[in-house]
């Protein structure tokens, strides 16, 4: 009980510093905005054209955008433990008679639940560029972005947790970030691309997230002969991908926490 007790103070702190911050909530939607209404419209004809108008290519981006919004909420979250770290408020947490274990999973769920939130208002967008979602597919989609979320939030604590730096996170995390998400899929179909593209995107896991929000998304939306020809894996390999990427995350990154002085 005690360990549940510190695990939910990490992620209620977290949380509670994202809801009073509407700064932070508002410029985060910013990048995904950008690619959406500007980028997406920008191409919009010349996908039209290639599908014979079954699909815009703001529909086509959409999930990527979600993905974005969730991946770089679920990154960036990890940014507090060097915060912490730098001020000081780490180190009071390290010394509380509480499991580091406790405190690292107390951090995930924080991490993660922030950027579900973010999804979710990118979410509200869907009908303003004509994709209809019915109310399972939204609770599908939920759990798909939390997943991703748990995936990459892990992702970023582990990267986090030997900082000594915020610059030397920030510089790391661009460098990786960045690669992940163009190589996921998110602006252009990964069937047909060169071989060394297809196995890059492979071991991205982004990918799969993509991939499964992408089928979530556009499942009412498009003919079903033109989805099968976009979505990559079928929704279950995606769902089980995710789940074993998040455990080889998750088990490193509560190890490395573990071991900070």
């Amino acid at each position: 009980m005690k360990n549940l007790k510190g695990a939910y103070t990490i992620w209620y702190r977290d949380v509670l510093r994202f809801a009073r911050d509407r700064v932070r909530m508002v410029s985060a939607l910013g990048q995904p905005l950008l690619y959406l209404f500007v980028f997406g419209t920008g191409l919009a004809p010349a996908m039209s054209a290639q599908t014979g108008g079954a699909l815009d290519f703001r529909q086509f981006m959409f999930p990527g955008i979600l993905a974005m919004a969730v991946l770089f909420t679920a990154i960036f979250s990890a940014v507090s433990i060097v915060w912490d770290r730098e001020f000081g408020f780490l180190k009071e947490v390290m010394v509380a008679p509480v499991s580091r274990t406790a405190v690292a999973l107390g951090k995930v769920a924080g991490g993660a639940t922030v950027a579900v939130f973010q999804g979710i208002i990118v979410l509200i967008l869907a009908p303003v560029i004509g994709v209809k979602l019915g109310f399972d597919q939204i609770v599908m989609l939920i759990g798909l972005m939390l997943l991703l979320a748990i995936v990459m939030t892990s992702f970023g604590i582990l990267i986090a947790a030997r900082q000594r730096s915020m610059e030397a996170f920030q510089m790391m995390m661009q460098f990786l970030l960045m690669p992940m998400f163009f190589l996921s899929g998110a602006f252009f179909p990964l069937r047909g691309v060169p071989l060394w593209l297809s196995w890059l995107s492979r071991i991205d896991p982004v990918t799969y997230g993509v991939d499964s929000l992408r089928q979530q998304v556009l499942s009412r939306s498009v003919p079903a002969s033109l989805m099968a020809s976009l979505a990559l894996h079928p929704l279950a390999t995606d769902v089980v991908v995710m789940a074993a990427l998040a455990v080889a995350f998750i088990v490193p990154a509560v190890w490395q926490f573990g071991r900070q002085e």
